[in-house]
């Protein structure tokens, strides 16, 4: 999709804490250093992301975002607070479908973004969890980052005292295993 218009073609990441850079300054996470990253001629980036978002409150507030931003591109990061409370994996998958529909019908290109929750949900849940993002975006056919927190998660020294969210040094590894996708999802839609 080639932008007709003179201002620069927009990027919103709708995310929850992972990307709103919960418990550090707001320049150090990754959405910050992505858009230090990208050509500011042909990109604006607006970071929408709030910490405790969950798809329902995702489904409440995008409709005004898309409105006021009117984006070129969404890189939609949202379940896993979702997922931390249990609530069922369809109720999840429904959301995440009508944040999806909502953008395209909207007029913009969708990336989704896999997160993995810890382990002590049990398999089942935890599993079915993670290969929700890969069943959306094969229905979709959507670019997908698959693990957010890849070489993040599970090293403590890249993770803040709840356990649950990356400090500021994991910050640059979340950029790298995002920019990959992130840079075919925009050159494949220009």
């Amino acid at each position: 999709m080639i932008s007709t218009s003179l201002h620069a073609n927009t990027l919103l990441v709708f995310g929850d804490s992972l990307s709103a850079a919960y418990g550090i300054q707001p320049e150090e996470g990754w959405v910050a250093l992505m858009e230090q990253r990208l050509d500011a001629e042909q990109y604006t980036l607006i970071n929408a992301s709030v910490s405790g978002e969950t798809t329902d409150g995702g489904l409440t507030r995008l409709p005004a975002l898309l409105e006021r931003h009117q984006p070129d591109y969404v890189l939609l990061q949202l379940g896993a607070n979702d997922a931390l409370r249990g609530l069922p994996i369809n109720r999840i998958r429904t959301n995440l479908t009508a944040l999806v529909e909502m953008i395209q019908k909207n007029g913009a290109q969708v990336a989704i973004v896999g997160i993995r929750i810890p382990p002590n949900y049990g398999p089942q849940y935890t599993e079915s969890f993670f290969n929700l993002y890969a069943e959306i975006a094969d229905q979709f056919d959507l670019v997908r980052v698959p693990f957010l927190l890849e070489n993040v998660a599970l090293d403590w020294n890249l993770m803040q005292s709840d356990g649950l969210h990356p400090n500021a040094e994991a910050q640059p590894i979340i950029l790298d295993n995002v920019w990959p996708y992130v840079e075919s999802f925009l050159t494949v839609t220009e």
